[in-house]
């Protein structure tokens, strides 16, 4: 993939669920019931003492829920399921419209009837959102408002508006939207301090079409990485959300927004105790550029980066597993210009340490095109500083295709105590001129463990490039008398190049 400094995937265990917290309904009615017996929630004191002296009633959050509870609105939006004719499946809506319902469930859909006797389905999907201005501008998730054609609104007087999408942005998931006709709306403020570990907070919004509906519970964890992106930075908190809630607000017990719910982590679907919004200094830079001129436009230095392993910290000679590392520098981007080459590893920008690899990618795509940027790198344990002009991240980025389960020849050279057989790229259909391919990997071997599979190609070993078999085998030997317990290897899999720090057998 590449990016402006986007780490690559990692790796998502099968039982790891994360949804994004939108609700999706027919256009035909549907009715919610809430059986009896939902137990009263009330926030744990930490003045019972004090209490049981005075007499005073329990602390609780009914006073901040009065202040803000006006300012979160019920967003609902109508999604146009494409056209089709009687005896289609699923299948046969379009792929933005397949992902919608991957992610929630398919729904039953009510078609209107055009003319021409085709069908052309409409969904409905519900979530949140929360006024930051009193005339009418509003925060929800881009995946509550993503390829809707209409967008109404709810307030919490029971009033009904129609909202039009002033600006979205994928990559954090946020929207802005903008209520036209009044100046009065009830309004919150995002906050300026930054939230803590077992802060309380509280979650409004409208889950499962339950408008109003308020959560309490403390903030979890900071800082989470859910694979949703290369921006990952969301808050964790343990107050019951649920689908629905998308877009809507997290608060501090203060009155103002510290986050913006976005995912739960769920195996069944429904709240765990572990729900992730995003940050309020995020939803500020992104807002402020989406009210301003409708896009969001990131710093952009054109490398694939990954992090720094201990076992390539060791291959790489660093002290520490720290930084991100360069799997392969875009052709003609900003890096390259500079001069960074692949194998180098960034540890500062101006100045700052680099902590890991999805440190870079926030902190660059955080930074304005066309500003001067300096990055310390190391290259072969020396460190060096490069300044160049920071380039504008592509809307339309190229993006990285793993060639997983294609036919390779199995014949080549055996690495067996590796688990490998290779075969030199030349001799492979497909597999370009440079490097070594992999034409076998055996699945209990350590390179498997280490995510090798058939159809990879080897490019460099130990900073090396190599060509052959025997030319991996003499970079393994070189590496094992030089002491090292694990080398360095930079592969290819389909577009996206990347290092493996792979631990030495004897071959």
């Amino acid at each position: 993939m590449t990016s402006n400094a986007t780490p690559q995937p990692r790796r998502v265990l099968a039982a790891r669920r994360i949804v994004l917290l939108a609700s999706v309904a027919g256009l035909g009615a549907a009715v919610l019931f809430a059986g009896p017996g939902v137990p009263q929630i009330t926030a744990p004191s930490f003045a019972t003492s004090a209490r049981a002296e005075t007499g005073q009633r329990p602390v609780g959050f009914a006073d901040i829920v009065e202040k803000v509870k006006p300012s979160v609105i019920s967003v609902r939006v109508k999604v146009d399921g494409g056209s089709r004719t009687m005896g289609m499946n699923n299948r046969d809506l379009p792929p933005g419209i397949e992902q919608f319902f991957r992610r929630f469930g398919m729904p039953d859909v009510t078609p209107d009837e055009p003319r021409g006797g085709g069908r052309r389905n409409f969904v409905t999907g519900q979530g949140s959102g929360f006024f930051i201005s009193a005339d009418g501008f509003a925060v929800t998730n881009n995946h509550v408002v993503d390829k809707a054609e209409s967008v109404e609104v709810t307030a919490e007087d029971g009033k009904t508006y129609t909202a039009k999408v002033i600006g979205t942005d994928s990559k954090t998931d946020l929207a802005l939207i903008k209520i036209d006709g009044r100046n009065d709306f009830p309004f919150v403020k995002l906050s300026e301090a930054s939230p803590r570990v077992g802060d309380w907070v509280l979650a409004v919004g409208n889950p499962f079409g339950l408008g109003g509906t308020v959560t309490a519970g403390i903030i979890s964890a900071r800082g989470r990485d859910i694979g949703a992106g290369p921006y990952d930075d969301f808050i964790q908190i343990d107050a019951p959300v649920n689908k629905g809630n998308s877009g809507g607000p997290t608060f501090d017990v203060d009155g103002n927004v510290i986050g913006v719910n976005t995912a739960i982590f769920s195996p069944s679907g429904g709240s765990v105790g572990i729900a992730f919004a995003i940050p309020a200094d995020t939803v500020r830079a992104v807002i402020g550029q989406l009210k301003d001129k409708g896009a969001v436009t990131r710093g952009w230095i054109g490398v694939q980066i990954q992090p720094v392993t201990d076992d390539m910290a060791e291959s790489l000679g660093l002290n520490k597993a720290e930084g991100a590392l360069v799997a392969e520098p875009q052709e003609g981007g900003p890096a390259a210009k500079a001069g960074i080459k692949a194998g180098d590893v960034i540890a500062a920008v101006d100045g700052r340490p680099v902590k890991d690899a999805r440190d870079l990618a926030k902190r660059i795509g955080a930074m304005a095109p066309g500003s001067s940027v300096k990055l310390d790198v190391i290259r072969n344990g020396s460190h060096q500083t490069l300044t160049f002009v920071l380039g504008e991240l592509p809307k339309d980025q190229k993006q990285a295709k793993a060639k997983g389960g294609e036919e390779h020849e199995q014949s080549g050279t055996e690495l067996p105590r590796l688990g490998l057989t290779l075969s030199p790229a030349g001799g492979v259909a497909g597999a370009g001129s440079e490097g070594v391919v992999v034409t076998a990997v055996d699945p209990d071997g350590p390179a498997a463990t280490h995510g090798f599979k058939s159809g990879d190609v080897i490019l460099e070993v130990a900073g090396k490039a190599v060509s052959s078999p025997a030319d991996v085998r003499k970079a393994l030997a070189d590496a094992r008398s030089d002491g090292k317990r694990a080398v360095l290897m930079r592969i290819k899999s389909g577009d996206t190049t990347r290092f493996v720090a792979l631990p030495l057998g004897r071959a």
